[in-house]
């Protein structure tokens, strides 16, 4: 029997880390998106304010 088991879970580990990997690499992915819009948005309304634009909604 921990033959069986140790096989299992050295067929499933590869799988397992893989998945956490690419979890680990796409969160990265969403904060960097997320911290790029925010910075754009702050220079975009900086420079609708240097012209006097009106705010964007």
């Amino acid at each position: 029997m921990n033959g069986v088991l140790a096989g299992i879970i050295w067929a499933l580990a590869p799988t397992v880390l893989v998945g956490l990997v690419f979890w680990i690499v796409m969160r990265a992915v969403v904060r960097a998106d997320r911290s790029e819009r925010k910075a754009y948005a702050k220079v975009e309304a900086q420079e609708r304010a240097r012209r006097g634009l009106p705010h964007k909604s």
